[in-house]
């Protein structure tokens, strides 16, 4: 049952970041010159704390919140033509690969019979789908029985092949998360011969539309022995996740600690337009009406002291919740993992965390893994000590995979102004696919001058590589002419190129030095 924690003693503490409430003098100001006053403009803190912690988060924390303004200023700006753009590409990709590329779409010119690509279809592939086109999971046929009949007691070459295994089915499926419902059910269905359980699009009441996907699966109908929950990550047209990615904005939590603000949104916890809903979500009033709610029912969005009538829309949190509650109790010997790339790993950590927080001890301790890859921050240090008896014992639970130079899990910046860290195990690839257990990624804040130059060198080598890897590791790892372009705008913005799913997929399958024990059954 969720927590009974009194809402009227919880002291909330809270810092927005509100790109649009200054301009671009103030924002210079600020920058150049320190200027705290237009720095505060920009800031929003609870009534008790003003102007205390507006002025000291201004002063201490300047550059990183002037990146945050003016990295979402300029995403603001560019919303609706990454919108068009990201409309465009999709459909012109989806409109070559269904009619067999250029020639194949001459061809059907000529003779009329030209494929028109429908959103929503099983079809229609997301711009992720269409730069890493791979569906089939590794060793697929024997995933199910080798999960099912693995224990403790195992070889350490056959736990090593489970492992590998069950992180090949997380990257694959937070990479499936991009598409729509009926490519997820498709390839979950035919390709995975699991079972499809549903698919949810979730609303996000600050941003008042369905921005928060996630879908569930089991690895058989009845008798599970797996349940696996895969959010949706950052898009890459999306300007909303983007700004989510480098929102400095916190929320804190008694006993928690600060938590990225953005991510409680998309999860469903709340709305900074009203930041008492994050206070009801989390300790008060919601979270207990939502517990008692059933999965079968749309649930009304967040409030204060009653429910806005007529608005009943879904949330991920308590719709994953529930559902989860639902299925562990039809399945009594499942366990449950939770994975995502990107903004979805955030989510990912952050759904069994939230759990906690509601002493939701019976699921979690049916929890298997938290798998994430490519994550960034979610909150200070105080999470991971929070999480830590609950994701280290008894064996280790939560692993976070991170690709070389890929630039999120890097975000929001962690240095001696800031406060945000990672928590659990980093296993870290490098550029030749090497396995590195680390506590955190090498160059953590990206933005380091003494990486500068060897970052874009890395950029050039990823690009030669795109070229051979076919020849070198076997034809499912060849990489198609999208891919190949998208590794030379990397040469400008390696940071986002190296954040794409398919150094994750081959990260998983190819690399060395895996000399970790893992969660089991």
């Amino acid at each position: 049952m969720a927590s009974t924690s009194n809402v009227d003693d919880f002291d909330s503490r809270y810092l927005i970041v509100h790109p649009e409430n200054g301009g671009m003098v103030d924002l210079l100001r600020y920058l150049l010159l320190g200027d705290i006053s237009s720095g505060v403009k920009f800031l929003e803190a609870e009534a008790e704390a003003v102007p205390v912690l507006v002025v000291e988060e201004a002063a201490d924390h300047r550059w990183v919140i002037a990146v945050s303004i003016i990295a979402r200023k300029i995403i603001g700006f560019l919303a609706k033509p990454m919108e068009y753009t990201g409309f465009v590409v999709d459909f012109t990709l989806n409109l070559l690969s269904q009619n067999g590329n250029i020639f194949g779409l001459l061809y059907s010119l000529l003779h009329g019979k030209v494929v028109i690509p429908r959103r929503g279809t099983e079809t229609f592939l997301s711009t992720i789908g269409q730069l890493d086109g791979r569906i089939d999971l590794y060793k697929g046929q024997y995933l199910t029985e080798q999960l099912r009949y693995s224990d403790v007691g195992q070889s350490g070459i056959e736990m090593e092949l489970v492992n590998r295994i069950l992180m090949d089915l997380c990257i694959m499926a937070s990479k499936l998360a991009y598409e729509n419902a009926e490519v997820v059910r498709n390839v979950v269905v035919d390709h995975w011969k699991m079972h499809f359980v549903d698919f949810y699009n979730c609303w996000n009441d600050f941003e008042k539309e369905m921005s928060t996907q996630v879908f569930i699966l089991t690895d058989k109908p009845k008798d599970a022995t797996l349940i696996l929950i895969s959010f949706r990550g950052t898009e890459p047209f999306d300007a909303d996740d983007w700004c989510t990615d480098f929102d400095y904005s916190w929320y804190e939590i008694p006993k928690l600690g600060k938590v990225h603000m953005g991510f409680l949104e998309a999860l469903g916890l709340g709305n900074r337009a009203d930041t008492v809903t994050f206070q009801n979500h989390l300790l008060g009033k919601e979270a207990k009406f939502r517990d008692r709610s059933s999965d079968s029912e749309e649930l009304p969005s967040t409030g204060n002291d009653c429910i806005p009538p007529g608005k009943m829309e879904l949330t991920a949190y308590y719709a994953v919740k529930n559902k989860l509650k639902s299925l562990l109790e039809e399945h009594k010997k499942a366990k449950f993992v939770v994975t995502g790339h990107s903004l979805g790993g955030a989510l990912a950590i952050l759904f069994p965390t939230v759990l906690v927080l509601h002493d939701e001890m019976e699921i979690m301790h049916s929890l298997l893994g938290v798998y994430t890859f490519g994550q960034p921050r979610i909150g200070n240090e105080r999470i991971g000590r929070f999480m830590k008896a609950h994701l280290e014992s008894p064996v280790q639970k939560y692993f976070r995979v991170v690709y070389c130079n890929d630039m999120v899990p890097r975000l929001p910046y962690d240095d001696k102004t800031f406060s945000y860290k990672h928590f659990g195990v980093c296993l870290f690839y490098n550029s030749c696919y090497i396995e590195q257990k680390v506590d955190e990624e090498p160059n953590k804040n990206f933005f380091g001058l003494r990486y500068l130059i060897p970052v874009y060198l890395n950029a050039l080598w990823e690009l030669i590589r795109s070229l051979t890897m076919g020849y070198t590791h076997g034809p499912q790892y060849k990489e198609g002419w999208f891919s190949i372009f998208a590794r030379i705008l990397g040469l400008a913005f390696p940071g986002i190129s190296a954040h794409c799913p398919t150094d994750y997929v081959n990260s998983v399958r190819l690399g060395k030095e895996r000399t970790i024990q893992m969660s089991s059954f």
